[in-house]
């Protein structure tokens, strides 16, 4: 079996090196990869950019390319999955039509207002309709978000009226290019962060492990936002009672919605949660496609056939499938180039990757390339370290100790990545 990846980032390689483990794949080839992608055995890099939708196909086609799984949001939106069913080539993501939930926040809330999934208030507003006076009379803090694409990017937490407003005129100025066309302007939600991801074939539905992403860039939950600065997987927040909830509140009305409007939903199926004190969960976004920097410590911890779940869902015969999961703890660390989540530098030598090596984990490559030899920085996210432990604090460490062999000039990153769920360790241990 050969299997293509698209796209170029720590989720894609993630994927990659999955894909690699099944006895059954032959190659794994990834458009267009990363310096990472390009060291693991039975992957091969591909210089097609992920949004060179007829390049993809023409490489399918010519490479007998036997499943293709999508990673970024990207091509999703601008109907890669259409394209190469047109073409008759097997290919794992949402239609053009459904990735509308991640690629519009203006119709992914609609979407739950109509169907009654939980979720914050909000309105939606253009440069030509924003009411300020609207705005002022809500209760700050206000979460205001770019509705289009912004790489993760385009959402603030104002804490008062007044950077509420200058968030918002700065996004219908164009801060985020075509994405701040249409600006919503949200309640703040109190609580605790859960993404909950699944597959699904439209009908059916394979939840996939918990996880806790962690957005802002310093320590604390303190700084701007960011693409997600670390992640570990199982969340301790989603336990056996709220797994069952989200699933029956959220997930089960969003695929039956969509089928209802006309939208068979097949890929992954990502909602970001806010979990309030009193355990209810509500919806933030939707994404269309496996998390970055979720998708290192979830794979990490999968044990199935990730192609074989996959196939199992362009067939409609998800229900026959269960995911056997490692029952550690996996971790991991975002290390970001300086700059980031700004203008980053890119260039930098990366060194201590063959000592890491030989450290437990797995060190997965994203914003990196190689030249005349030497690995370099090439991107905001360069590298994410992930280890493995019987519970958070040890995985937490072992992620660290590969965090420590790593070195690149202005590297940058948390270092209390899964610091809620320690404390609960801690706290049960007394």
């Amino acid at each position: 079996m050969k299997v293509l990846i698209i796209g170029g980032g720590g989720r894609e390689h993630a994927l990659a090196w999955k894909c690699a483990t099944a006895s059954r794949v032959t190659e794994v080839l990834v458009a267009p990869g990363n310096a990472g992608t390009a060291a693991e055995a039975k992957v091969r890099n591909v210089a097609i950019a992920a949004e060179d939708v007829p390049a993809l196909v023409r490489l399918a086609q010519v490479e007998r390319v036997d499943l293709t799984i999508i990673g970024p949001e990207g091509p999703l939106v601008a109907g890669i999955v259409d394209a190469f069913e047109a073409a008759g080539l097997a290919c794992f993501g949402p239609h053009a039509a459904a990735a509308r939930l991640e690629g519009s926040k203006a119709f992914a809330k609609a979407f739950l207002l109509r169907h009654q999934i939980p979720t914050a208030r909000a309105a939606t507003f253009t440069r030509e309709n924003f009411d300020a006076d609207w705005l002022r009379a809500q209760r700050a803090p206000l979460v205001v978000k770019a509705s289009g694409l912004a790489a993760g990017k385009g959402v603030v937490i104002a804490a008062t009226h007044a950077e509420a407003l200058e968030s918002a005129r700065a996004m219908f100025a164009g801060q985020f290019g075509a994405a701040g066309a249409e600006v919503l302007i949200e309640e703040f939600l109190d609580g605790e962060e859960a993404s909950f991801i699944v597959m699904t074939d439209g009908r059916h539905v394979l939840p996939l492990a918990s996880s806790q992403d962690h957005k802002r860039l310093e320590d604390g939950d303190r700084g701007p936002n960011t693409g997600g600065m670390g992640a570990y997987s199982p969340a301790a927040v989603v336990g056996p009672t709220l797994h069952e909830r989200i699933m029956r509140e959220v997930i089960e009305p969003t695929v039956r919605g969509l089928a209802a409007e006309g939208i068979r939903y097949r890929g992954f199926l990502y909602a970001g949660l806010m979990i309030g004190s009193d355990g209810a969960p509500r919806v933030l976004e939707f994404n269309c496609r496996l998390g970055d920097p979720e998708t290192q410590p979830i794979l990490t911890r999968l044990e199935s056939d990730l192609t074989a779940l996959c196939e199992a869902a362009l067939a409609g015969r998800l229900d026959t499938q269960r995911a056997s999961w490692d029952p550690r703890v996996a971790l991991g660390v975002v290390l970001a180039a300086a700059g980031y989540p700004e203008a980053v530098r890119r260039g930098d030598v990366i060194e201590g990757l063959e000592r890491a090596a030989t450290l437990p984990g797995k060190i997965f490559h994203a914003g990196t390339r190689l030249q005349s030899g030497k690995i370099l920085t090439h991107g905001g996210r360069v590298l994410c370290a992930v280890g493995l432990g019987a519970q958070v604090a040890a995985a937490q460490r072992a992620a660290y100790a590969l965090t420590e062999t790593v070195h690149f000039r202005g590297m940058q990153y948390r270092h209390d990545i899964g610091y809620r769920a320690v404390a609960r360790e801690r706290a049960a241990a007394r």
